[in-house]
């Protein structure tokens, strides 16, 4: 089940509205904008503008007291229309590709969450995405910060499918479900510390795939084999 309590000023005070299904503009509940959330259960996905369009905002359940608690982005602050946002399942698979086509490098995620693709690796251009396994939010920024971005189970050939201007991925997390996860929301973590240079013993050997011990597969960019004469016939 889903439900959330949206409050028309901060600290969960004013106007209150109670929802368990899809509103797609809660200036029809005389809502002109939302100070604060109390999710009950979820998750839901909020947007900017009414009908379910512009900027995505995750909430998970927990506490929201003001905006600046599901939005770090800075270019909104408004909610004006909230969906409940289906987890599929448990278990959690993404590949994220460095070129539209999902062609070029490629970084593999199985259940973790990962606040910097940098530290493990892999560059901040991500132009195309499958999401096998559950449900994920990405960021433009390390730390889980700026413009977020929700890959649900499917297959993401452009960043203009997700409504991205640019290819530019820089953190992604899995999106929690109490079904699945009794914690409850997601708590930020610190970030991590710089990487540091492997030991030859360490170093991945070329052009094998590295796999870290945190559920991370990156791999090189898928080459033809040279082509070969054959081989003539015995005389």
């Amino acid at each position: 089940s889903f439900q959330v309590v949206l409050f028309e000023l901060e600290n969960f005070q004013g106007r209150k509205a109670e929802l368990t299904a899809e509103c797609k503009d809660l200036g029809e509940l005389g809502f002109e904008k939302v100070g604060s959330v109390l999710v009950e259960s979820g998750p839901w996905l909020g947007f900017e503008r009414q009908g379910c369009a512009g900027e995505q905002f995750i909430l998970e359940k927990g506490e929201y007291p003001r905006w600046d608690t599901w939005s770090n982005s800075q270019a909104s602050y408004t909610i004006m229309s909230l969906c409940p946002l289906q987890v599929d399942s448990a278990e959690h698979k993404l590949l994220l590709f460095e070129n539209a086509g999902f062609a070029g490098r490629k970084m593999e995620i199985v259940d973790d969450d990962v606040p910097s693709l940098w530290a493990h690796g892999f560059q901040d251009r991500v132009a195309s995405v499958k999401a096998l396994n559950g449900t994920w939010v990405a960021y433009m920024y390390p730390g889980y910060r700026g413009r977020q971005f929700v890959f649900q189970h499917g297959e993401y050939k452009h960043w203009n499918d997700w409504e991205a201007a640019l290819p530019q991925i820089q953190s992604v997390r899995r999106v929690r479900d109490m079904q699945w996860h009794k914690k409850g929301c997601f708590t930020l973590p610190a970030m991590p510390a710089p990487p540091t240079a492997p030991s030859s013993s360490d170093a991945c050997p070329a052009p094998s795939p590295c796999v870290s011990t945190a559920g991370f597969v990156l791999s090189p960019p898928s080459l033809s084999p040279p082509h070969r004469p054959a081989a003539s016939g015995a005389s």
